[in-house]
């Protein structure tokens, strides 16, 4: 339970952005596992993300390219087998695919072909093809939906709807204590601090020990209990970064303009039959954040974002519900986070705005 904790707050954190500060070395794969031979050269938590892809591409766990045993100890996840070498040669032939035939532009992953199952798709499937469609999650920019609202005016309405941009203002910090449920867990107590424009800590109580995210303005850790962890202290980095620093700063929702560029609206849509309305923005201006609102009540439903690593993007999506007012601004007390291999529900009990917080909760973990 206590490892499946850490890597819940490693792969659904929302923590921070901005380059690792000069004196702080980030951690490469190479540096903390054995016996990898073909993801060399990223960071730890850019692996991880890996190996949460491949999983779902397979619809496998762990164990299925280590060995049972792995499950226990980190240190055997170095084993061989005939799985894990047979993964090693696909990422080699989709990369060469990708080269020879795309002009080294990854138009092809591991999903594309297995969709969710041990073994490639190789016979059409009448059910999908007769049946309702599914729902595409559109993980590319699309052009502004025509003679509809613009990202701005959709925007204005959500900030409007959860207290308006002076009350907004007014919230500065506060403080929360909830629970934090991994996947197959019990709920765990949890305390949460945040600061505007960007600071935030998130701390997660499993028994005696431990587990805390925290960013200090530029820069993210999580740290968690030995038993659970690959390395001391684990700095997110790359599009993981991106992310958790669009969740910092939404913790303090007027500012969700300034949060990204290249805003656009896009199609209505469908959450649980209720009517969406989709906006999307960029961090970068090749991945979107998705965002949908509720028409009828103009607050923010679901966030889904992507982060890049070697063999393909990375989704997360978060669920909000349970909207409560704290000091005339709606705040969501509850959050759903699902990403590729893992889900945790955040349920906040009570909060407290605009409390003074020592400058030490942001500071890397100890």
């Amino acid at each position: 339970m206590r490892r499946l904790i850490f890597i819940c707050l490693l792969l659904s954190s929302a923590i921070a952005s901005g380059q690792p500060r000069p004196e702080q070395r980030t951690q490469m794969v190479d540096q903390v596992f054995k016996n990898v031979r073909v993801l060399k050269g990223i960071p730890v938590n850019e692996f991880m993300a890996t190996m949460g892809f491949f999983s779902a591409s397979l619809g496998a766990n762990c164990t299925f390219c280590h060995v049972q045993e792995s499950g226990g100890n980190w240190d055997r996840y170095a084993d061989d087998n005939g799985n894990k070498q047979t993964a090693r040669r696909m990422i080699g032939m989709v990369a060469g695919i990708n080269k020879t035939y795309f002009g080294g532009k990854r138009m092809l992953t591991c999903y594309s072909c297995h969709r969710g199952g041990e073994r490639p798709r190789v016979t059409p499937n009448l059910t999908e093809l007769y049946g309702p469609p599914s729902t595409e999650e559109p993980d590319t920019l699309t052009a502004q939906v025509p003679n509809g609202a613009t990202a701005d005016q959709v925007l204005d309405k959500y900030i409007a709807a959860i207290g308006g941009a002076q009350r907004l203002a007014g919230l500065t910090s506060f403080t929360a204590q909830g629970t934090f449920q991994g996947y197959a867990d019990a709920k765990n107590p949890l305390e949460l601090f945040a600061k505007a424009p960007n600071q935030r800590t998130a701390i997660v109580r499993v028994g005696a020990e431990t587990s805390t995210t925290t960013f200090d303005g530029r820069t993210a850790w999580i740290a968690a209990p030995l038993t659970d962890k690959p390395v001391p202290m684990m700095e997110l980095t790359g599009g993981e970064l991106d992310a958790a620093r669009l969740d910092a700063v939404l913790s303090f929702p007027g500012q969700i303009k300034q949060a990204l560029m290249w805003w656009r609206v896009g199609f209505p849509a469908l959450i649980e039959d209720r009517d969406v309305q989709l906006v999307q923005g960029s961090s970068d201006g090749r991945y979107p954040v998705n965002l949908y609102f509720d028409d009828k009540t103009n607050l923010l439903v679901r966030m889904v974002r992507y982060a890049d690593s070697p063999v393909g993007l990375t989704p997360t999506q978060i669920d909000y519900s349970d909207y409560r007012e704290v000091a005339g601004v709606k705040m969501p007390f509850k959050w759903t986070t699902t990403w590729l291999d893992g889900r945790s529900i955040t349920q906040l009990m009570q909060v407290q705005p605009n409390v003074a917080i020592d400058t030490s909760k942001f500071a890397r973990p100890r």
